[in-house]
This record gives structure tokens, C-alpha cells and sequence, in this order.
């Protein structure tokens, strides 16, 4: 392999290794007992609501795999929601291709929108990004996106709803 080659797919290696759990890997964790948000519902309620896949990532916190959902590549002007509650979440305009295969964006709709908190999961120090109304995993952010933030939010396609904007 050609000198030039590996540095740029070494950074791809590694952001995918830091975006993602192993898909079959049996999801321990749910939603911390202590966390508390306006919109609260049973594991049966939100079972009724959501896909199993949905269920799945914003419930018991897991991840879907990289270059499969339906947001990654998706280059429509709009706004992205949170798949539970419809909470607006992130803008169109802050959205990059970050290699990585997840929806990536710089900046939150507004930081109120979202929770961030403490994740020592999956062998690493990560933040990870739940909606603030309904506690539903999104995904994680890592601070290594283009500026003017200097952020990466890695979300999960299926934790997110999509609105093309009027034109």
C-alpha cells in the first residue's frame, strides 16, 4: 500500500471504531435510573412506538452499522427530529461528510436540544448525545469535526426523523 494511503485510512479506521458498537453485541445498558425527562414512558410503552431498531438504539443505547441508514449520505435541505418525540434536533446546514458512515453533524439546533454525559462504554472515554426531551440515545460527539466548532455529533440514522425544507 502506498505511503499516502494509510494515514487517510487509518483516520477512517479509527473514526468507524469510535462511531460504533458491534451491532450483535448484547446491549447491557439502557437509560440511567437517575436521568429524568419531560416525556417519560414504559419499556413496553416506547416497545409499541418505536421499530425494534429504534428500540434497539434509543432505548438500550446501541448503534446500527455504518453505511446502512437512511441519513448518512442524504443531502436534501431540512431538519432532522428526534425519531421518539419529533424534537428538533439538528439543521441541515450543519451537516458534513464525515467519513465515517453515521450522520454527522457540527452543531445542534439549539444546545438545549440535547444532553450530553459521561460514557465509558465499549473500552473508551466517549460523550454521548441523548435528546433532552425524551432521553433517546442519538449517538456520540467527538471533538474532531471541521469549524467552526471543532464538533462531530455521530448520529444514528434510525434516532432521527427527517423534514425536506419548503422551497
Amino acid at each position: 500500500m502506498k505511503p499516502k494511503l494509510i494515514a487517510p485510512l487509518l483516520l477512517i479506521a479509527i473514526s468507524i471504531t469510535a462511531c460504533a458498537q458491534n451491532s450483535k453485541q448484547e446491549v447491557t445498558t439502557g437509560l440511567k435510573q437517575d436521568d429524568s425527562f419531560p416525556i417519560t414512558k414504559t419499556d413496553d410503552e416506547w416497545k409499541k412506538e418505536l421499530t425494534p431498531e429504534q428500540y434497539y438504539v434509543m432505548r438500550q443505547e446501541g448503534t446500527e452499522r455504518a453505511f446502512t441508514g437512511k441519513y448518512w449520505d442524504n443531502h436534501e435541505k431540512g431538519t432532522y427530529y428526534c425519531a421518539a418525540c419529533r424534537q428538533p434536533l439538528f439543521s441541515s446546514d450543519t451537516k458534513f461528510d464525515s467519513g465515517t458512515g453515521w450522520p454527522s453533524f457540527w452543531q445542534p439546533l439549539n444546545k438545549s436540544a440535547i444532553v450530553e454525559r459521561h460514557d465509558p462504554s465499549a473500552g473508551m472515554d466517549r460523550t454521548e448525545v441523548v435528546c433532552s426531551r425524551c432521553g433517546g440515545h442519538l449517538g456520540h460527539v467527538f471533538p474532531d469535526g471541521p469549524a467552526p466548532t471543532g464538533l462531530r455529533y455521530c448520529i444514528n440514522s434510525v434516532s432521527l426523523q427527517f423534514s425536506q425544507s419548503e422551497k
